[in-house]
C-alpha cells in the first residue's frame, strides 16, 4: 500500500498537496509564476433535450 494511500488520501488529494507544497518551496520569482498557472476555470452548461442551454459559470 502507498504512503498516501495509507493515510486515507486519494491521488486527486494527494497531488494537491504535493503541487502546493512544491509551489511554496519556489523562489519567489518563480512562485509568481507557478501561482498563476494553478488558477483554474471550470464552465457548466445544462443540457435538455439533447441541445445545450444558457452556460452558467
Amino acid at each position: 500500500m502507498t504512503a498516501w494511500r495509507a493515510a486515507g488520501l486519494n491521488y486527486i488529494n494527494y497531488s494537491n498537496i504535493a503541487a502546493r507544497l512544491l509551489r511554496q518551496a519556489l523562489k519567489s520569482d518563480l512562485r509568481a509564476a507557478a501561482a498563476r498557472r494553478n488558477e483554474s476555470h471550470i464552465k457548466f452548461t445544462k443540457w435538455t433535450n439533447g441541445k445545450p442551454e444558457k452556460a452558467v459559470n
